[in-house]
């Protein structure tokens, strides 16, 4: 039976969720809070102005950020209502990252060492004091400037030194706060599953990012340049690190998805980061995977109902396509070299999933202000049959100016066999 769908976004993060539901048959309406971001699924989806006077029509609302988003469905689902979104103690997971490690730690959980600062100048102070290498990670609202991420290479930490010289002169207002954390060294996997309320469903999800501009990891971090993923049984990664979290989750009334990005060696399991909210791309690269469609999920995960819901075995392989100046912010750049650009297809689109797109007289156009355009998926039994299926349709695809990562995927055949070796990836 078709239900009527709330999408709640502040910056237009859920547009292709919302699109994939509405194409299932079910009636859908969206919002988006930034006004630069407010064409996103035009002419794909219906949108409204003022989402909470769409409340009473709704059967679920669906939130998909942190940032406040947390306290907003909390509060609805004390309403009543069938909501999924955060808490405000989960929003501060991922939103507050020292807050987030301490949590872990709480729970039994090891983590890598860290510290937090709100001076460069005192950073810069603590690296020549402490000579090693680490990651530097922006926190709360700075965290979706990706590009302020910077992963130190250097062991006597002149590398960072330098990079957190030259953010003084560039980003000492827009980074109030960030953490460093010593670097572990491993492979990087990320643990995932959706939860109901009470419990965690199951399969769980396991992806590996692939978070640098450029082929072979190199080149400037940004938001994402494709994941793969598969779906599991519960294995000694979920085990040792989401499992744990179980009864808090429950405590909360959480509702939706949660995932921590780890790094793993054959000493143990260091989370890294908390995404308490669906991840992107990483939810339209899920769908691809699903053999329950995405809306019933939806609508059974808000009503909190047990089940085990269906999926396929092997692979999937999502790419992300992007344009200038993606990953940096150049408006400029943008509005001469990629806005209004038109999304041409020499056959029939599969496994394309909108980012900041959207339809005019039956055209798929690029609107938003930072390059990303779309997600194509492949899907297969191994990893190199969904990597050719998404490449292949890549292939039926041209926007002027367009450029993606060719390499999506290549690294599972040295980190998983890592992991088999360690025995991460068995259930315990």
């Amino acid at each position: 039976m078709a239900k009527n769908f709330l999408f709640v976004s502040l910056e237009g993060l859920i547009t292709d969720i919302a699109w994939q539901v509405a194409k299932e048959g079910h009636a859908v309406k969206y919002f988006i809070q930034n006004p630069e971001e407010r064409e996103l699924g035009d002419g794909f989806l219906e949108k409204t102005d003022d989402w909470e006077a769409e409340l009473d029509w709704a059967d679920v609302v669906v939130f998909d950020d942190v940032l406040g988003q947390g306290k907003m469905a909390e509060q609805l689902r004390k309403e009543g209502r069938k909501v999924i979104g955060g808490t405000e103690y989960t929003d501060r997971l991922e939103d507050e990252r020292g807050f987030g490690q301490e949590e872990l730690r709480k729970h039994g959980i090891s983590i890598a060492p860290y510290r937090e600062f709100d001076s460069l100048l005192k950073a810069i102070e603590f690296v020549r004091r402490n000579p090693d290498r680490y990651v530097l990670k922006p926190s709360g609202q700075a965290q979706s400037v990706k590009g302020l991420l910077f992963v130190g290479e250097e062991r006597d930490g002149k590398d960072l030194v330098q990079v957190l010289e030259a953010y003084r002169q560039a980003w000492e207002k827009r980074l109030p706060a960030f953490q460093l954390q010593k670097r572990v060294v491993g492979v990087e996997v990320a643990v995932g599953a959706f939860f109901n309320g009470e419990e965690f469903l199951e399969p769980i999800n396991i992806n590996f990012e692939h978070k640098k501009l450029f082929p072979g990891d190199l080149g400037p971090a940004t938001g994402e340049m494709g994941t793969t993923m598969y779906w599991s049984s519960p294995n000694k990664i979920f085990n040792a690190t989401l499992k744990k979290f179980r009864g808090t989750l429950a405590d909360e009334g959480y509702v939706g998805y949660v995932d921590l990005n780890c790094i793993v060696n054959s000493r143990g399991v260091y989370p890294l980061e908390w995404t308490a909210r669906f991840g992107y791309p990483a939810i339209s690269i899920q769908q691809e995977g699903l053999i329950t469609p995405i809306g019933q999920l939806l609508f059974d995960l808000a009503c909190g109902k047990t089940f085990r819901f269906k999926a396929r075995k092997g692979f999937q392989v999502g790419v992300r396509i992007v344009l200038p100046p993606f990953p940096f912010e150049d408006r400029e750049t943008f509005r001469v070299k990629s806005r209004d650009s038109i999304i041409y297809f020499t056959d029939e689109p599969q496994g394309v999933h909108l980012e900041d797109v959207k339809r005019v007289d039956g055209e798929w156009v690029i609107t938003g202000t930072s390059g990303v355009a779309l997600i194509v998926c492949g899907t297969g039994p191994t990893m190199k049959r969904a990597q050719k299926q998404a490449y292949r349709r890549i292939s039926n695809i041209l926007i002027p100016n367009m450029y993606y990562r060719k390499d999506i995927g290549d690294r599972w055949f040295e980190d998983g066999d890592r992991l088999h070796t360690w025995g991460y990836l068995r259930g315990v």
